[in-house]
């Protein structure tokens, strides 16, 4: 499952960070960082910086510690075990956070942004990208996978409404309607 969302997931991951600026120094989340691809993308961007993934699965940070093994070994990623709603972080750590295709299997939306914010530097940005939002275009399809799989998504309208609340300004939120695809950008 990890390997094939790889390669799934690789064409929104790409549209979805081209929404932010990455610097080679930046320090960077990705939380749900399944088989590590966005992880080993982000390294790559930050060439003189460090990127941590983490995971609920531990079969997903195995396929991920695999695919970052190089990186790995030079000290500039590190993938973890652990869980969005109690990150093994200090305060004020990361210049981003991204969150790809994951949002939809958080147990609490809001304060798991807020658990993001706190490991935000005062100036970084979390990021959430997905290929699925509300749309009645493309209701049937989500709702079916939504039942399968047991995730909520959401209204364009409500992530802006979901970052407010977890307290990040300079929101952005962009879709690609012909994709149904959704980035929402916040700022600490």
């Amino acid at each position: 499952m990890a390997r094939s969302m790889n390669r799934g997931h690789s064409k929104v991951t790409q549209w979805g960070l081209s929404h932010v600026s990455i610097n080679k120094n930046d320090t960077i989340l990705d939380v749900g960082c399944g088989g590590g691809r966005t992880v080993d993308t982000l390294a790559k961007r930050a060439t003189e910086g460090k990127v941590y993934g983490i995971d609920y699965s531990e079969d997903s940070v195995k396929v991920a510690r695999r695919i970052n093994k190089k990186p790995i070994s030079a000290g500039r990623v590190e993938i973890l075990h652990g869980f969005v709603t109690s990150l093994p972080f200090p305060d004020g750590f990361f210049d981003l956070v991204t969150a790809v295709e994951t949002y939809y299997f958080w147990p609490d939306l809001v304060n798991n942004l807020k658990e993001i914010r706190r490991v935000l530097k005062p100036v970084g940005y979390v990021i959430l990208i997905n290929e699925a939002y509300r749309h009645e275009k493309f209701e049937k399809r989500n709702a079916k996978w939504a039942r399968l799989c047991d995730f909520a998504y959401y209204l364009p309208e409500e992530f802006r409404e979901f970052l407010r609340d977890a307290g990040y300004s300079s929101i952005q939120i962009d879709v690609l309607e012909s994709k149904n695809w959704i980035a929402a950008l916040g700022k600490k």
